[in-house]
């Protein structure tokens, strides 16, 4: 024989014969479960690497991906800052800001904000703010004019469109003859931008660089420089260099950082569906247990005649180990082909449901990302491959073990 006789067995053993349909109605039904809980993995590993994608693209489209400030007060020395982090060739842009909070007044409605003043041809380098604008313009931001741009969910709250006036508050305090009050000034809408996080658009608030350096009385300093990467992952390495380039006391910090808890909070949630998804793949596992179980006993005298012919107990363990492993590669097989299927076009059949059930799954006045985004990854399809295999295998064990320990005498006996 070409090939080894315990592959032919356990081959031979996954097919049903006339009495044992039964048998091979369990191993059908393990490989399904097993390609089921496979095909779940991956698609919702899947979508939420989309949502984990969606979520970093906003959020790391309106903040920076690395920012440089002074280790206390204003950064004097900025545009010697800047040039030193455009030499850097992980650097696509750098631009600096002016930060703080304040409040938002029309008529009776009162809101707070957090404060950012820019350069708005600099800003466009390092953020997509300039692209999320629904009426007006970032480039209205002009020194002196005291334009201010605001988020459509803080237009809503206060009703406010372009053209109107609104005040801006700061915590700091003017000394006047009536006491001391809190410093304000009168700034008109020139524009509304939405991008789709709730942080930005209810909060955030932007007006010229030059007008926050006046507001706040800092003459030419600012609070730091922004910093936009080729490539947002190496920003714990290029913050370290910069920091070791910078001549003097400066705090660098980057965006693993400033969100670690939210990604961390994301990692955390992924890894825990990955394991309670798994749990479907180990019950379909459990099913292979009890369908080798079940042929080890009827297979009884086969046992013992090829023990009788020569057979080594490690022999026939080998057979039932076939059999039970190719019961898990085919369910593997059957779970990559349809969560790979799946995951690559859950963005065109989630609608096409939508449209057959009427009901949106995410409505847009409720969740900010409407779509169910997918990507998929490499990784995880090697990873639950693997997985499920290794299940697979693991199941056959106490099985084949089982049927070599199958006495020939004793099997025989009422045959």
């Amino acid at each position: 024989m070409r090939h080894p006789y315990e592959l032919f067995a356990g081959l031979r053993y996954t097919r049903a014969k006339r009495r044992n349909h039964f048998i091979s109605f369990i191993s059908f039904a393990s490989m399904l479960g097993i390609g089921i809980g496979v095909t779940a993995l991956i698609t919702v590993l899947s979508v939420m690497n989309g949502f984990e994608r969606e979520l970093r693209t906003r959020i790391l489209g309106m903040a920076s991906h690395a920012t440089i400030s002074a280790f206390e007060g204003g950064l004097a020395d900025w545009p010697g800052v800047a040039d030193t982090a455009r030499k850097n060739p992980d650097v696509e842009a750098v631009a600096p800001y002016v930060e703080g909070e304040g409040m938002l007044r029309l008529g009776s409605g009162l809101s707070g904000t957090m404060l950012r003043g820019v350069l708005p041809d600099e800003e466009r380098g390092v953020s997509d703010i300039g692209d999320k604008m629904v009426a007006g313009s970032l480039d209205d931001l002009k020194a002196g004019s005291f334009n201010i741009v605001i988020g459509y969910e803080l237009a809503q709250v206060l009703g406010v469109t372009p053209g109107d006036k609104v005040d801006l508050m700061i915590p700091q305090a003017s000394v006047t003859p009536a006491g001391v009050l809190p410093r304000f000034r009168r700034f008109t809408v020139s524009g509304i931008f939405k991008v789709g996080m709730y942080e930005f658009d209810r909060t955030l608030v932007l007006i010229h660089l030059g007008d926050a350096q006046s507001l706040y009385r800092m003459g030419d300093t600012v609070t730091g420089v922004r910093i936009k990467l080729h490539d947002m992952f190496k920003a714990p390495t290029v913050s370290r260099e910069l920091a070791g380039q910078l001549q003097g006391i400066y705090y660098v910090n980057d965006w693993t950082r400033s969100h670690a808890n939210f990604f961390s909070a994301v990692a955390t949630e992924k890894m825990v569906m990955f394991i309670i998804l798994s749990l479907i793949v180990g019950v379909a596992a459990f099913n292979i247990v009890s369908t080798l179980v079940m042929v080890v006993q009827d297979k009884q005298a086969d046992i013992a005649i090829l023990r009788t012919l020569g057979a080594s107990p490690r022999s026939i363990m080998a057979i039932f180990m076939v059999q039970g492993s190719l019961i898990g590669i085919i369910g593997t097989v059957i779970g990559v082909v349809g969560g790979v299927s799946l995951a690559l076009n859950v963005e065109r059949l989630v609608p096409l449901l939508q449209a057959l059930t009427g009901h949106q799954f995410l409505s847009p006045e409720v969740y900010y990302i409407s779509d169910l985004p997918s990507e998929l990854k490499s990784s995880d399809v090697i990873r639950i491959s693997i997985l499920s295999l290794a299940l697979g295998l693991l199941s056959t064990l106490y099985p084949a073990w089982r049927a070599s320990r199958v006495q020939p005498a004793e099997a025989l006996r009422y045959e």
